[in-house]
């Protein structure tokens, strides 16, 4: 076969392919070391289209290439002569079926392109394990909304196309390296000539492509409304689950009937399911955050499915992509289904009558989760298997209303304690202000009230977080249950440190230890003596608190990560308070290691690392890692509480005080380039730009005339310009009594002790440090 002719053994390409790179690199790695790969993946994810783009870079390789369509085959009868026509094979007497395809491909080196075999999945099956036995250099590329399940098959799956990442905001060129956002502006501006990503608009197209699961036939339907809809009524029909469907229909005319729209893509695949496995797959709509075995179980039971068949049920819909694993290796294995999918799930759920049954599974799950995890003192602080269910939680009490109104609000307030323990105060409030109002709500005594208040001293609104707090702390005492009194008080304690009331919150927090040490487990005693030494540190009180972390921080290493990180937070910065600053800076570093990095938790070890480097005399790192941290709490939307913000401004204004302009510009330009893993390398030393090379500029504050620490300059400062102790300790958001305790060192390290003396010297000293320095 010439060239010429193989060019016409595949339909040419009427519309450009985006994306998809590393797609291709990893199918002709495997095809290099396979004769038959199945392409599989959900309707409309563009397995033909990749199959197609993949074959045709390769034609020069073979000495014929060609396509079959199998889509509009009803049955297995015709397969062998819809292949012989695709080849250009005529019947002759004495030689049909396979034999007739393999005398026509012999030898040769050839590639067989099978397009939409799942509907013929056995025929087809049988059909390659023929061809490939008796035609030893046929290569097979099959593709399949499931596999071939044949020896030596290579199944490749086709995921959706790649999103942009939650942070990229509207900047333009972070959007468009996203493969979905990508292929929406191409055929958008096919659709409407000129018609172009900018940052008026990018916000919106990426929030399209991902509420789409970047699917790309979804993509395409949905680009091709731009003309008629603008991005954001586009978008707010994809969040209406009724004209969802409707939306992301009317494809090409000339492609494939089951491509014709969303709905009829999947309808394609629902088609070729058995009952059991459709009542399955109708019933999974409900879960709309994904699900693992046991929450499918409770879903999917009954109508003649028992407990023990859902799991086989689950792997046919998966090997069908129905639904997807989602990534990772963590235990229990969890699924979803994609958006587009679950509309029309739920549309046949609704069909068959079963929603409200479905639901009332769903949410009696939930609740039975909720019910078992309970006990926790500190349930508004401990991990809880219900966060990974945080959009399920939302989803089906807001569905399932008039059904279990006491499970619905016991999951309303799991619903808000994930949202705080995730830093989202303002969505955790909402639901906790709704459940403060109903007669229901008042079932859980103080529990309501006292997250309430967190969620205030979270919102920094302390005049309502004690009062709230005062509130949880009545309705426990009242209720005479000391495990709940015991959690109201901790949040009335959280209320007194918002307000700088340390002395308030030390008072709560003891009484809280001694109803939860004999009744609780070690954790929870552990855990509450962890915010005792907190409150105490704020009070001025480092010794004591020092010697409680000593206490409890064993055994807080042991539990989960979150409070492990915060438990080794407070134990950093009583040992910076104390001075201790080696011992501070390694617990930093343990707790940095053991938080995830892009996350806010995080942060809290950055910063104390920043302290460190400021009392260090290290005011560069100290104002890069203030700087970072800074923009990443911009960009995840969350700060830090009072008095641990406050330091970490004082350090960096007295960062960008003593440092000379050039290294103080250097270092804030430098700290922008800092985030997620490069923040956590550089902050634990392992990379991310810690070699910084020093100009004659650059100020050593470490030299011998500079050994005070950055606090304690910072309380000299204050003296020389005649403030009390009380002053500097209202100015600094310390205790009067920690002023003392640094002036007193100040003392002991200059060899002066007359104030008067001190702020002689802070001047004379403060008059040097405007004359840049020279490297010794």
């Amino acid at each position: 076969m010439t060239a010429a002719t193989r060019d016409h053994a595949l339909p040419p390409a009427l519309d450009s392919f985006v994306g998809r790179r590393r797609e291709l690199s990893g199918l002709r790695a495997l095809l290099r070391s396979t004769r038959l790969l199945t392409l599989t993946g959900a309707g409309g994810v563009g397995k033909t289209r990749l199959a197609l783009e993949f074959a045709r870079g390769l034609s020069s390789r073979y000495a014929r290439l060609d396509l079959v369509e199998l889509g509009s085959l009803r049955d297995g009868a015709t397969l062998t002569q819809a292949v012989a026509a695709a080849l250009g094979v005529r019947e002759r007497a004495g030689h049909t079926g396979i034999d007739l395809l393999v005398g026509a491909i012999g030898d040769a080196s050839q590639l067989l392109l099978l397009d939409n075999c799942e509907h013929l999945a056995e025929p087809c099956a049988r059909l390659v394990v023929s061809l490939l036995g008796r035609c030893p250099r046929l290569r097979i590329l099959a593709t399949s909304r499931e596999a071939l399940r044949v020896p030596g098959e290579t199944v490749f799956r086709v995921g959706e196309l790649s999103l942009p990442p939650a942070d990229a905001g509207d900047d333009v060129t972070a959007l468009l390296r996203a493969d979905a956002v990508r292929l929406f502006v191409e055929r958008a501006a096919r659709r409407s000539p000129g018609f172009a990503l900018e940052r008026n608009n990018g916000r919106l197209v990426a929030e399209i492509c991902r509420r789409l699961d970047g699917l790309t036939l979804a993509v395409e339907l949905a680009a091709g409304h731009i003309g008629t809809l603008a991005p954001g009524d586009i978008l707010a029909g994809l969040d209406d689950q009724l004209c969802q469907l409707d939306l992301l229909a009317g494809g090409s005319r000339t492609g494939p009937l089951r491509h014709s729209g969303l709905a009829t893509a999947v309808d394609w695949s629902h088609r070729l399911l058995d009952p059991a496995e459709q009542a399955v797959f109708r019933r999974l709509a409900v879960l709309v955050g994904g699900f693992d075995l046991a929450a499918a179980r409770s879903v999917c039971v009954g109508g003649g499915i028992g407990p023990r068949e859902v799991f086989p049920l689950l792997c046919a819909l998966e090997e069908k992509s129905l639904i997807v694993r989602l990534p990772g290796d963590a235990a229990p294995t969890r699924f979803r289904q994609l958006g587009v999918i679950r509309a029309y799930a739920m549309e046949r759920l609704r069909a068959s009558g079963e929603l409200g049954s479905t639901l009332r599974s769903a949410l009696a799950w939930l609740h039975e989760v909720a019910e078992r995890d309970g006990g926790d003192v500190f349930a508004d602080q401990a991990s809880s298997p219900l966060t990974v269910e945080r959009d399920n939680l939302a989803s089906v009490p807001a569905h399932a209303t008039g059904q279990g109104e006491a499970a619905r609000v016991r999951l309303t307030l799991e619903l808000a304690r994930v949202h705080y323990q995730q830093e989202q105060p303002s969505a955790a409030g909402a639901l906790l202000s709704g459940l403060l109002r109903e007669p229901c709500g008042r079932t859980l005594g103080g529990e309501v009230a006292a997250l309430a208040a967190r969620v205030a001293a979270q919102q920094a609104d302390p005049h309502r977080a004690l009062s709230l707090g005062e509130r949880a702390v009545s309705l426990e005492r009242r209720r005479d249950v000391p495990a709940g009194l015991a959690n109201a008080l901790d949040a009335r304690a959280a209320a007194w440190l918002c307000r700088g009331a340390f002395a308030e919150a030390v008072t709560d927090l003891r009484a809280c230890l001694d109803i939860v040490t004999p009744l609780s487990s070690p954790e929870d005693v552990a855990w509450c003596t962890q915010h005792l030494a907190w409150a105490l540190l704020q009070a001025g009180w480092e010794c004591e608190a020092d010697e409680l972390m000593a206490d409890c921080l064993p055994v807080l290493r042991q539990a989960p990560w979150p409070r492990a990180a915060a438990a080794l937070h407070t134990a950093g910065a009583v040992r910076l308070a104390l001075g201790q600053l080696e011992s501070a800076e390694a617990l930093f570093v343990e707790a940095l290691r053991i938080a995830p990095g892009g996350s806010f938790h995080a942060l809290y070890p950055v910063e104390g690392l920043a302290l460190v480097a400021t009392e260090s005399g290290d005011m560069q790192r100290a104002l890069r890692l203030c700087e970072a941290s800074a923009q990443a709490r911009r960009r995840l939307d969350t700060e830090p509480e009072a008095p641990w913000r406050r330091r970490i401004e004082q350090a960096a204004a007295c960062a960008r005080t003593l440092l000379p302009t050039t290294a103080r510009e250097a270092a804030v330009v430098s700290a922008r380039k800092l985030r997620g893993d490069r923040l956590v390398a550089y902050a634990l030393r392992t990379g991310g730009g810690e070699q910084v090379r020093r100009g004659p500029d650059t100020l050593r504050i470490d030299e011998e005339r500079w050994r005070l620490t950055a606090r304690e300059l910072m309380v000299v400062e204050r003296v020389a310009k005649g403030l009390t102790n009380r002053q500097i300790a209202e100015v600094l958001g310390l205790s009067a009594h920690t002023v003392a305790t640094h002036l007193n060192r100040v003392r002991d390290k200059l060899g002066l002790r007359s104030r008067t003396q001190i702020a002689l010297w802070f001047g004379r000293r403060d008059a040097e440090a405007s004359v840049p320095l020279r490297p010794r």
